[in-house]
């Protein structure tokens, strides 16, 4: 019989993400930086590739980011609300951990592999800030996804992607529950 770790099945049952726009200071400094980031990096990892790695955003970074994403919003047409919210998203930021999916040339692990990786990186890195009593959420957004703006803004390279922006902070308020998944709706059990 099985060993339940109550309490972590309880966070992970109970766990709610921030809105990024009610985080605000302080934000964890390196030190406490350090065992969230530890904590992000156990996660599934087929043929131990590390195919992602982390860029910690602190204040002056982010913006700058922010002051680049006019002109790029204007390059490709994106409607000036848009533009306006995400300004804001770097602009109105604190510390961001974003997580650069970054694929390993391998020709036992396929691509898709090495994405879903990076992903679970940041579902660890968000549970892992949570935890440790943070408030913290993972967006990603129009200019994060394009690729000039991110080698620009990042510094990532032509076959690197953003898999998360992790905005880390202080919650001003406990974040409402939202409606969940319905199991039933969303589970097959298969027998034979």
């Amino acid at each position: 019989m099985p060993t339940p770790n109550a309490a972590a099945l309880d966070f992970l049952l109970t766990r709610r993400s921030c809105p990024a726009k009610t985080l605000t200071t302080p934000v964890p400094d390196r030190l406490e930086l350090e065992p969230i980031l530890t904590a992000a990096a156990r996660t599934p990892d087929h043929g131990k590739l590390e195919p992602w790695r982390f860029l910690v955003l602190e204040r002056p970074a982010l913006e700058r980011i922010a002051a680049l994403i006019p002109a790029h919003g204007a390059r490709l047409g994106i409607a000036p609300d848009k533009i306006e919210k995400a300004i804001a998203q770097y602009g109105d930021a604190h510390l961001v951990v974003a997580v650069v999916a970054a694929p390993v040339p391998s020709e036992k692990i396929p691509a898709i592999e090495q994405t879903l990786s990076a992903g679970a990186v940041c579902l660890s890195l968000l549970n892992a800030a949570l935890a440790s009593g943070w408030g913290a959420n993972w967006l990603t957004g129009w200019a994060s996804h394009d690729p000039q703006f991110a080698a620009e803004a990042f510094g990532i390279a032509a076959d690197e992607s953003i898999a998360g922006l992790i905005h880390i902070g202080t919650a001003r308020a406990t974040p409402p529950d939202r409606p969940r998944p319905d199991l039933g709706a969303k589970v097959t059990w298969v027998s034979a």
